[in-house]
């Protein structure tokens, strides 16, 4: 497809990591969607833990999958062609168009770019060919000069879509019109001339105080500050990556003392740390992020979350006091402890890893021992949608499951969760105190969310509150926040630069 048979494009990148990119493509995927175009959101390498399986059974990251939702469209593995899921600090797996290709260090994999060069275009053109409104997100940030030779997502993606690039900054962090003067400075004449303007992430206060630096960053660089959107601290939508659960772990509040406390560990190769969110709209539920032992002191809930590298991180539990400290509670009868998918594997009696899947030398590690279970990891990953009936309940929940894993469930590990073949995706142990599954997502139903916290009320001697006291309704969150950035961004200037207008 030449330049000029190009559809219009959107890009949104950022100055650093955890600007504010995914959020703010999602708001103009949902704007331009409102106003009748068919829009279709994309990201060509994507690094993130947080994933999430489509319908055709194809793994891709959560941020294109709430950017799809922004778009009223069903995620579709094009939207994100590659994605990196770290297993190590120099080493990722590595997927593309949904399945998993290997793992790869940073080396290897900048060679393997030339071969996904055609892969990321043709995903590209085929969903522009279907759409009126491209919406692209950046990585990171497009200054990183040791990056720009071999990149993929960038500057080499909004030439090659002629993408009309809007840089923002997050001005909570400081220093943001340092951040916008220096990644200018940082590209060459031509990658210059695809960033029209600069959007202000975050703000706190009164705009109208911005206008001197305003008028500082277009006198340097030519371009204008289009929009100042503010810190929207309510908003619950799913983020990309671990950064802002990183950050909620220092910020951790309690508002109520009626209720109960989940701590949510923080594994160090933490996934789908989205698991935790649909807690913090729940008015009586605390939610704290546990960095050490001590913090599951005073939990009534204690979450081991899904994991990219299970026995690295199974490792860590015991070396660091989280498994010490977890029997300890547990053998007081002061908690209910529950694991999602890597989590749930290290509470049973042993992990197997025969392939080394997950780069260690141990190819067989006792878990934690709470749950009859036993999981040999093999080579082919589980990647399924999945409904489920809660034995006790009857009620239906979905999910998805993301996991290389295959468990054999001993006579003591009782079926908590039955997916529509009858199988078990979740048990629990003869008194139910301890509970696992394999299913993400499972909390956002909000029904199962209330019944799995009132199990925690009834331990703590507090009444059972039995109907749905919150909603995690993602659509309305994304209303909400198309409605915020719609208002406050330049959206004439947008319609002008996309020659829409």
């Amino acid at each position: 497809m030449s330049i000029s048979q190009k559809k219009p494009a959107l890009m949104i990148q950022g100055t650093t990591s955890n600007a504010g990119k995914s959020i703010l493509a999602t708001a103009f995927c949902r704007i331009f969607t409102r106003l009748g175009y068919n829009v279709s959101p994309f990201k060509s390498q994507n690094m993130s833990l947080n994933s999430f399986v489509t319908r055709d059974n194809c793994e891709m990251g959560r941020a294109q999958v709430v950017q799809a939702q922004g778009c009223r469209k069903d995620p579709d593995v094009r939207m994100n062609p590659v994605l990196l899921k770290p297993n190590s600090n120099t080493g990722s797996q590595i997927v593309v168009m949904g399945k998993p290709v290997g793992s790869m260090g940073i080396r290897e994999y900048n060679r393997y770019k030339k071969e996904l060069l055609p892969i990321v275009h043709k995903a590209y053109d085929e969903l522009a060919d279907e759409s009126d409104i491209m919406i692209l997100e950046g990585a990171g940030s497009p200054a990183e000069i040791n990056l720009k030779a071999d990149d993929i997502v960038n500057m080499a993606m909004a030439r090659y879509a002629d993408a009309k690039v809007l840089l923002c900054g997050d001005i909570d962090r400081g220093g943001v019109y340092a951040h916008f003067l220096g990644t200018i400075q940082c590209l060459d004449t031509v990658e210059q001339s695809f960033i029209r303007g600069f959007i202000v992430n975050r703000f706190r206060g009164d705009s109208s105080l911005l206008t001197s630096a305003h008028d500082f960053i277009i006198d340097k660089t030519g371009k204008p500050v289009i929009g100042v959107v503010p810190y929207l601290c309510d908003i619950a939508i799913p983020d990309e990556d671990s950064v802002s659960f990183k950050n909620a772990a220092k910020n951790s509040i309690m508002k109520t003392d009626a209720g109960v406390t989940i701590a949510f560990i923080d594994l160090p190769h933490i996934s789908n740390a989205t698991d935790i969110d649909p807690f913090y709209i729940e008015p009586d539920v605390n939610v704290k992020i546990a960095l050490s032992p001590d913090d599951l002191d005073n939990a009534d809930i204690v979450i081991i979350p899904g994991s990219k590298n299970v026995v690295s991180d199974l490792n860590y539990l015991v070396n660091s006091g989280f498994s010490k400290k977890i029997h300890e509670l547990h053998s007081q009868k002061r908690q209910f402890i529950a694991g999602i998918c890597g989590g749930f594997q290290m509470l049973g009696l042993r992990l197997i890893d025969p392939f080394c899947i997950e780069n260690s030398t141990e190819t067989e590690i006792a878990g934690l021992g709470f749950l009859d279970i036993a999981t040999t990891l093999e080579r082919d990953k589980t990647l399924t949608l999945t409904t489920a009936a809660d034995t006790e309940s009857g009620s239906l929940c979905k999910g998805y499951e993301i996991h290389h894993g295959k468990t054999i469930y001993g006579e003591n590990a009782i079926p908590v969760l039955l997916n529509t073949n009858n199988e078990a995706t979740g048990v629990r142990n003869s008194d139910g105190s301890v509970w696992g599954t394999y299913i993400h997502g499972i909390f956002d139903n909000d029904s199962f969310r209330r019944s799995f916290i009132d199990k925690a009320r009834l331990i703590k001697s507090l009444p059972a509150l039995h109907d749905v006291q919150s909603r995690y309704d993602i659509e309305t969150a994304i209303e909400r926040l198309a409605d915020c950035v719609e208002s406050s961004v330049d959206m004439n200037f947008i319609s002008r630069i996309l020659d829409i207008a």
